[in-house]
């Protein structure tokens, strides 16, 4: 959605840069996806528009606002995951309350797999693109925000704890930058779990990975020397580091459907599918027949 608020008038080089803008976020939003302004920097410096320089991302940031203030650019093209109102849902219908009702009710497709899925990203800006697929196939997801906090890994102990007694395979799927910190994470990840959960569970990083930088070239930043873990990081992989926003976010997306994909008894899966379809069918009689319902009800 674009309005305007202000009257500007922009050089002809910004106004190729915006135009360049409209067309990477149409992109997205035609595969279903919307970009933080960082994965539309990223776009820019793959396609070797912009250097790759904290100054080009706040100078993108400012012309990306003012051409939204100009109304040039969607209002709903950029997404801020970090904030958002919450707010309370209204509904004074009481038909409507029931509408679609039989989608509140879902099996467990994963205890039927004898298996339990987590996947975690490092970033909150990538919370989004992490959703799609694991919403797809009912795997819980989180944006651990760096690295965990204590309650937060002692929660996820206990939920892999009690996982473990009645599943044969636990998996964390672990997505991060390449960073100092971004690869320690996933050992960090590692160590909590171990330590909370009393169980045996499988992390396994499926990005961002050093055979992942040299298929997709994602563009380089100098690795954070200050970074305490940067001695060891430079030591294996040299002075360069690579953010995991850089790649595209329907590339994630397969990254992660692949890898959940082959945790899949395809056949347990259709069954539940089926099972689950013939029991959301009684529900949804309820709605069919709500006049009847309450014509009873009143009696």
């Amino acid at each position: 959605m674009k309005e305007a608020y202000i009257s500007k008038a922009f050089r002809p080089e910004t106004e190729e840069l915006i135009q360049r803008a409209s067309s990477i976020i149409e992109d997205y939003e035609d595969q279903g996806f919307s970009l933080t302004l960082r994965q539309l920097y990223y776009q820019f410096v793959a396609r070797g528009i912009i250097e790759n320089s904290e100054r080009s991302y706040k100078r993108l940031g400012s012309i990306i606002t003012d051409a939204r203030m100009a109304g040039l650019i969607s209002w709903t093209a950029i997404e801020d995951r970090g904030r958002g109102v919450s707010s309370w849902l209204v509904e004074e219908d009481e038909q409507e309350v029931f509408k679609g009702i039989e989608y509140s009710f879902a099996l467990d497709f994963w205890e039927r797999q004898n298996v339990y899925v987590e996947a975690w990203v490092e970033k909150e800006a990538l919370k989004g693109v992490l959703q799609r697929p694991c919403e797809r196939w009912r795997v819980p997801y989180m944006a651990c925000k760096g690295y965990l906090s204590a309650s937060e890994a002692w929660r996820s102990g206990l939920r892999y704890r009690t996982a473990s007694r009645d599943r044969a395979k636990v998996v964390l799927i672990h997505l991060g930058d390449h960073d100092p910190s971004g690869i320690d994470m996933t050992r960090d990840n590692q160590e909590r779990v171990d330590q909370f959960s009393w169980a045996e569970v499988e992390i396994r990083r499926i990005a961002l990975n050093m055979n992942q930088i040299e298929e997709y070239r994602p563009p380089p930043n100098p690795a954070k020397l200050t970074d305490s873990r940067a001695s060891d990081y430079v030591n294996r992989f040299g002075y360069q580091s690579w953010e995991l926003d850089a790649l595209e976010p329907s590339l994630i997306d397969r990254l992660v459907d692949k890898e959940i994909r082959s945790l899949v008894d395809p056949d347990v899966w259709a069954q539940t599918q089926d099972e689950e379809a013939q029991r959301r069918e009684v529900l949804r009689d309820v709605y069919d027949r709500w006049d009847d319902i309450a014509e009873f009800l009143a009696a």
